[in-house]
């Protein structure tokens, strides 16, 4: 019980250590927002502007650029049919009713984005119920929408998070679910223990989430180095985690159809070798490398070289059907992974050693 605590503690500071930049963006781009429209822009109260800041830099993952664009353009089309339509019918429950339905009507049909049409909903809400001359008009609202978008911006771009960090972080993720199933099929292999098999399938199937949370942080990461001065002349280095992203997701699922066919083959009468577990082992190793490398900033040399040992390997002889399918999906991981080191599809299949494969079988990729 203590050391699940100790590591859900740790890992709560290490998720702290990594959105405190987000954090920090959102409270001074909030208060610098405020007084901007303020003293600048001449407005009683403003509260679209922190607001913005909020909704554009936010302390989660997503496309900022995207989320600006919907806040302003969504506040303007909310703001613009409430005040024609509180003009024209008057301020009361059924007409906010009516002005909701409208303005997310129309932002629906306009955009199916989220933000955009809760954004249009909850404009056209604030226009119905301020009482006219009392709250900031449609253009107001408008320019302190705008304002908090840009300001957000650039709290991103001047005190940005390590797009790297966030990157290779999430990609650390991936890449220890992978080593694990891998790990986890091959220990079942040598002790014949079909639970464990049945540990390393539910491990895969839990994997995909990791992928999707990869994702959305490598757009944010890519999003980052794009608008932060600071990280213009290390793009490079991020785009080793682009060109890893879609390999990786491919390993996993040629992963996860292994430790099917894993837990399917101990229950023939010819299990797989010993010699099939080591080199489950071995390409489990060359992730956890690929992952090591990447994180130093490195080209994946050494990644790519134990790959291809695995690659360059026969395969053992006498196998039944289960163990000829773990070899083609072990076998499709590892061109999967070669692609991730930066090796093209047809240079990363033809280190394959050749083999006749049995009717019917499929290898993944």
């Amino acid at each position: 019980m203590g050391t699940r605590l100790s590591d859900h503690v740790k890992e709560r500071l290490s998720t702290f250590g990594l959105m405190a930049p987000s954090i920090a963006q959102c409270a001074v781009g909030a208060a610098l927002a405020w007084v901007v429209a303020i003293e600048l822009l001449g407005h009683p109260s403003p509260f679209f502007a922190p607001i913005s800041v909020l909704v554009c830099v936010g302390v989660g993952f997503g496309q900022r650029l995207r989320r600006v664009s919907e806040l302003v353009v969504g506040v303007s089309l909310g703001v613009g049919v409430g005040d024609l339509l509180v003009a024209w019918i008057g301020s009361g429950p059924w007409q906010i009713a009516l002005v909701v339905a409208l303005a997310m009507t129309t932002a629906m049909l306009l955009n199916s984005g989220a933000l955009f049409v809760a954004q249009a909903g909850s404009s056209a809400v604030l226009v119905a119920t301020l009482v006219p001359g009392e709250g900031a008009g449609g253009l107001d609202r408008m320019a302190d929408a705008l304002t908090g978008g840009v300001i957000g911006i650039a709290a991103v771009a001047l005190l940005p998070a390590s797009p790297f960090a966030l990157a290779a972080k999430h990609l650390s993720g991936v890449l220890d679910a992978l080593s694990t199933v891998l790990e986890q099929a091959a220990e079942a292999i040598e002790k014949r223990d079909a639970d464990l098999a049945a540990e390393a399938l539910e491990q895969a199937r839990t994997t995909q989430a990791a992928v999707e949370e990869f994702e959305a942080a490598l757009e944010t990461s890519k999003e980052i180095a794009l608008i932060s001065p600071l990280h213009w002349r290390r793009r490079a280095r991020l785009a080793r985690y682009e060109t890893a992203a879609v390999p990786v997701d491919l390993a996993l699922r040629n992963a996860r159809v292994l430790s099917r066919r894993t837990l399917a083959s101990l229950g023939e009468a010819s299990p797989p070798p010993a010699a099939l577990a080591e080199a489950m082992r071995e390409v489990s190793e060359a992730a956890l490398l690929l992952q090591l490398e990447l994180a130093a900033g490195r080209e994946p040399t050494l990644a790519r070289q134990a790959l291809l040992a695995v690659a360059a390997r026969e395969r053992p002889d006498g196998l039944g059907f289960s163990a000829h399918v773990i070899i083609a999906q072990l076998r499709s991981v590892v061109v999967d992974l070669l692609q991730a080191t930066g090796m093209t599809n047809e240079d990363a299949a033809a280190a394959l050693t050749p083999l006749d494969e049995p009717s019917g079988q499929s290898t993944g990729s």
